[in-house]
């Protein structure tokens, strides 16, 4: 029998980027899978306060070279990879020198939030998922984390759809108590559009809040996983006003409850929750 595939997709990883408990989970919870028998892949952007040297970054030459197409302005795509050998464990990251060639990742030194998050937003989204179409690598599930990687679900079910690497893919995504607040322009829903999405399509995402950004991604999603106790009552309703399953899933070295979950949303439906 084939291994299940589990794409995850994040803007921090442990040791690379580490800036909230996002970091810490997503560099646990794959190795955990991975060392229970699932083939994993990890994808994250490189942010230039991302040490090559140090890390170890090298350029995968068969997987660069596209363009990504953001705001009709094409941007070439650089994919690189790390290894952490302790786990057996590679790394892809996304790189483009105009995004995320700079020191501060979402925010200036002053604490401004970059006025082109929105493009960077939309340039990881599209670039994550065509470059697991160039790996050849059709994942049963992608968990995303992070709001960085909120397009994705609405990519994956409308864009991507009938494209053989995603055609029967489920979509989780983790909540965290992320502490970032910021809104985008009126015009984000319509950059967000990608091959013959609608408007109707990212509705959801139309007033680019942060809020915007977690109904989105939940409108699409096949399950919601709450990976901390959630503080923002705005996102715990935004998840009740959704009918898809929730999993608090609060303790995360409990990885058999994780394994539980990937085993349920691999299989053709998915029959019973799992409980924290």
């Amino acid at each position: 029998m084939a291994k299940t595939k589990i794409l995850f997709v994040t803007h921090e990883m442990s040791p690379f980027l580490e800036l909230s408990k996002i970091s810490e989970i997503t560099r646990q919870l794959p190795q955990a899978m991975q060392e229970r028998g699932y083939e994993i892949r990890i994808l994250m952007p490189r942010f230039g306060n991302i040490n090559e040297r140090r890390n170890r970054l090298h350029e995968v030459i068969r997987l660069s070279g596209m363009n990504i197409v953001v705001d009709d302005n094409d941007n070439p795509l650089i994919i690189k990879v790390a290894s952490i050998p302790a786990a057996r464990m590679q790394v892809y990251f996304l790189d483009n020198e105009e995004y995320f060639q700079r020191k501060q990742v979402f925010a200036d030194e002053k604490g401004k939030f970059f006025e082109d998050n929105n493009e960077r937003t939309v340039f990881f989204c599209k670039g994550a998922l065509e470059t697991v179409k160039k790996l050849g690598w059709a994942p049963d599930v992608v968990h995303c984390h992070g709001w960085m990687s909120a397009l994705i679900p609405a990519y994956i079910k409308t864009a991507y759809k009938d494209d053989p690497t995603f055609k029967d893919t489920k979509v989780i995504y983790s909540l965290y108590n992320e502490d970032i607040d910021f809104s985008f322009d009126e015009g984000f829903s319509e950059m967000a559009r990608t091959g013959d999405m609608t408007a109707e399509d990212v509705i959801h995402y139309s007033d680019g809040t942060y809020a915007a950004m977690y109904k989105g991604a939940l409108a699409y999603s096949d399950g919601v996983v709450l990976a901390e106790e959630i503080a923002d009552k705005e996102l715990l309703n935004i998840v009740k006003k959704h009918d898809i399953p929730v999993f608090e899933l609060e303790d995360h070295q409990e990885f058999e409850n994780y394994y539980n979950l990937y085993e349920q949303f691999s299989s053709v439906e998915l029959e019973t929750e799992v409980e924290a």
